[in-house]
């Protein structure tokens, strides 16, 4: 570990200071040209944490900088005239609505890897006042994004390591698993006794244990991709709100399905309160059952986002002050936060497997003398 610790530092080095040097052996004209177009950090975040078409490795398609080597995703549009695919390398990596590609008679556009689809007669895109599209639509979108494709890969793994793991057990004739089996053990022991049973109860946890462990290692192995460096298939899945709010719905429908008669009775009407208090707990109670899931929607969201918004931030440090001497500063900075990021995302996804199951428990609850 403490190995692959110190590679990753040094070649996030190496890329700093190759960056920096090559930059700076560049002749004169390209470095006017590089220096009358200012670094835009924040459209460098924005893009690396948002989805997209396509996984881009390396490289841009200006001139001062090496060709992009991108990895197309296929694109699966439902238009009124029937299903239309292609892959987004048609776009040439363009993002702002330049390129048309023309599929069945109709026209497209990638307008911030957002797919629109020209109105009848129109060769390009056009703007209104408030900069919205005036001659196109967005039709309906099934595309493979690189966050759908990472979610697929992540499902894959999921699935191998289980399979895996429940292999080792079958080859043992002591009941003790061996090689990825002996890893996972102890994981799904500690989801069990120490976030279903201390939260669900003995008597109910099994029937959530599957939905649990899932949830927490689905989570965990995304997280996880997303932190490693220089891996093409990369993304920010847990820094979608989308993918976080579907998590934290169907933990709110698992909750609702699982409450019993006390769980309502205690929201509604808690016993042992004065009826004034009950009116003004009531809807309170009511709205915090609401709240719950959003926070779980929230809190898994802002933490992941917040992690690679700041390793960004740092790196982009860098070419915000064009000096050599910001990027050993930058890049020891952006190796403690990432060291911290790899106890996050298995934090957050405790987190979200513990509240999971804390909501479950509350559902469950048994009627009880006050």
């Amino acid at each position: 570990m403490r190995i692959r610790t110190y590679r990753s530092f040094f070649t996030i080095l190496f890329l700093s200071l190759l960056t920096t040097g090559f930059a700076a052996s560049e002749p004169k004209e390209n470095i006017s040209s590089i220096e009358e177009e200012e670094f835009n950090a924040s459209e460098l975040i924005f893009h690396h944490i948002g989805d997209s078409h396509s996984f881009h490795v390396y490289g841009s398609d200006e001139d001062h900088f090496p060709k992009a080597l991108t990895i197309p995703l296929p694109v699966i549009l439902w238009t009124d005239n029937g299903l239309v695919t292609f892959m987004s390398s048609e776009f040439h990596h363009d993002v702002d609505g330049k390129v048309v590609v023309e599929k069945k008679g109709m026209k497209f556009v990638n307008l911030h890897d957002k797919i629109y689809q020209l109105n009848a007669g129109a060769s390009e895109v056009v703007f209104d006042a408030e900069h919205h599209t005036d001659n196109a639509v967005q039709p309906l979108d099934f595309s493979i994004t690189k966050n759908v494709f990472s979610m697929f890969l992540s499902m894959v793994l999921l699935l191998l390591i289980f399979m895996f793991a429940a292999r080792s057990y079958k080859k043992s004739n002591d009941n003790m698993p061996s090689g990825i089996g002996r890893f996972m053990e102890p994981i799904v022991v500690f989801i069990r006794d120490e976030v279903a049973i201390p939260n669900i109860g003995e008597k109910h946890y099994k029937r959530y244990m599957p939905f649990l462990l899932t949830l927490f290692f689905f989570i965990w192995i995304n997280n996880v991709i997303g932190l490693i460096p220089f891996f093409p298939f990369s993304s920010n899945l847990s820094g979608n709100i989308a993918f976080t709010l579907t998590l934290a719905v169907i933990t709110f429908v698992i909750t609702i399905f699982s409450s019993k008669k006390y769980y309502w009775k205690h929201m509604l009407w808690m016993p042992g309160l004065p009826i004034p208090m009950k009116l003004f707990l009531a809807p309170i109670e009511i709205i915090g059952m609401f709240v719950k899931p959003i926070a779980l929607m929230i809190r898994l969201f802002a933490n992941i986002t917040a992690g690679h918004v700041i390793v960004l931030s740092l790196i982009g440090l860098i070419f915000i002050f064009k000096s050599f001497w910001v990027a050993p500063i930058s890049v020891l900075f952006t190796l403690f936060i990432s060291v911290i990021e790899v106890l996050v995302v298995a934090i957050q996804a405790y987190i979200f497997t513990m509240l999971s199951a804390l909501y479950f428990g509350q559902a469950l609850e048994e009627e009880h003398e006050h």
